[in-house]
């Protein structure tokens, strides 16, 4: 298994897991449930952490399609930059989560005020890795680019594009 595998393989896990944490904490403040608040922030903090080496498998990954026909290196290059904000905001999701944690665990009063602001930057950071996964996408998945089927030719069932002489 190759960088290029290992991105591959991890990329979805923290942009499922933020959505699904995500939703799980909101869910907890609304029922008031601190066991699914610690559980939803401890799963918050670990996609922080798998998005480390998603991040790091990136470049690899990167010299391992660029020579490919038929992919545009702007399509790369947008993956890259959005990839690079990405980080940023889920690594601060990720210490803001580890905080409310903490705060948490020592009954600290300001507690919930930081698990509101954890959810604010984790709700950033889901729509942050899901820009990035859909441009991820758009690498080798030409049909969601935009106007990707719409320039496409597309070839007559069981035909060699055989042309009427009508």
């Amino acid at each position: 298994m190759d960088n290029t595998h290992l991105h591959l393989m991890l990329t979805h896990v923290p942009i499922v897991g933020m959505i699904i944490g995500t939703i799980m904490l909101i869910f907890a403040l609304i029922r008031k449930s601190e066991q699914l608040k610690e559980f939803s922030l401890a799963l918050l903090v670990i996609m922080a952490l798998v998005t480390i080496p998603v991040f790091l498998t990136g470049e690899p990954a990167e010299e391992t399609v660029e020579n490919i026909a038929g992919i545009p290196e702007v399509v790369i290059e947008e993956h890259e930059e959005s990839a690079e904000i990405a980080i940023w905001i889920m690594m601060a999701a990720g210490a803001l989560s580890l905080i409310s944690l903490v705060t948490m665990k020592m009954h600290i009063p300001a507690s919930s005020m930081v698990v509101k602001i954890s959810l604010a930057v984790c709700l950033l950071a889901t729509g942050a890795m899901a820009r990035t996964g859909y441009l991820g996408g758009q690498i080798r998945h030409s049909e969601i680019r935009e106007g990707g089927m719409a320039n496409a030719q597309v070839q007559p069932a069981g035909g060699q594009g055989e042309e009427d002489d009508d």
